[in-house]
């Protein structure tokens, strides 16, 4: 089943983003393997980043074995604080 998730970054910028997207994502562009989906903007307040993944084991790997350990690292110019986190069992996605 198709797992979504959004993180909102109260006060992030496209900057912040920027250096965070390069920091977790492939180099080439792509999407990490089992994400589906990515989208991302700025939103009153911050910054606003949704996710879709072929399923939840698939977003908790990249969550565990990419996201976290990068951002507990640091990321210049990076996020300044977590995001808050929103986690959607997706019904459909159509693409």
């Amino acid at each position: 089943m198709a797992f979504g998730v959004i993180h909102h970054f109260p006060g992030g910028t496209k900057e912040n983003y920027e250096a965070s997207i390069a920091a977790v994502h492939p180099s080439d562009g792509s999407l990490p393997e089992g994400q589906v989906f990515h989208a991302a903007g700025p939103v009153p307040g911050g910054w606003t980043i949704m996710a879709v993944h072929d399923s939840k084991e698939s977003w908790e790997h990249f969550r565990d074995t990419i996201l976290m350990p990068r951002m507990e690292q640091g990321i210049d110019g990076g996020f300044p604080t977590p995001p808050e986190q929103t986690e959607i069992d997706l019904y459909k996605v159509i693409s």
